[in-house]
């Protein structure tokens, strides 16, 4: 059995540049995650490492397959110094320990919720999974293992999330979009949804 994290974190490395921090959280029953930050000029990312250790199980399946099924990191881009950003750490990792913890298969369009603020005094409690391949490429894995995907993670207001459950992702992304809403800024206000 292959070990996919150090070939995960040099896909990390070689996309984002070497980390400037790192973080790790263990949760009962879990394994290890670890967040990662790399800072790019004025964007500071954090990354999990861990979550792609095994593949993600239908809560339905009568047993886990420990090869086959989707495997994934989060990464979330935030402008720097607008924000106590760096608390994020804990609550990204509770999201990226979620498929082992709740059994949640993570996929583009979905809503991750942690019930809190992102960060200290954040307006966001949840996140919409974004398309994979863009930042970060898809890791590729022997066969029959499927790739790494480096998920990207849209922080989202409760309206929003509420306007997305009701509407879907896709109507939130281009509301997001017609409105030139900066993703990135760890402060603003909800998009206009009426």
């Amino acid at each position: 059995m292959v070990d996919v994290l150090p070939l995960v974190e040099a896909r990390l490395t070689t996309a984002l540049g070497e980390p400037d921090a790192r973080a790790a959280v263990t949760f009962l029953g879990t394994d290890r995650i670890e967040v990662l930050r790399f800072q790019e000029g004025d964007v500071v990312r954090y990354a999990t490492l861990g979550m792609s250790a095994h593949p993600m199980t239908d809560p339905t399946a009568m047993l886990a397959d420990p090869v086959k099924g989707p495997r994934a990191e989060l990464v979330l881009s935030v402008r720097a110094g607008l924000a106590d950003t760096d608390k994020v750490l804990r609550p990204l990792a509770v999201l990226a320990a979620s498929p082992q913890v709740e059994g949640l298969v993570v996929t583009p369009g979905a809503s991750l919720d942690v019930g809190d603020p992102l960060w200290p005094g954040a307006p966001f409690t949840s996140v919409l999974v974004g398309e994979p391949g863009g930042l970060v490429e898809d890791l590729e894995l022997d066969d029959p293992m499927e790739p790494v995907r480096f998920l990207p993670l849209l922080p989202m207001t409760p309206n929003e999330a509420a306007w997305k459950r009701v509407q879907g992702a896709q109507a939130l992304q281009e509301r997001w979009l017609a409105n030139g809403t900066d993703l990135r800024d760890p402060a603003r206000r909800s998009v206009p949804l009426d």
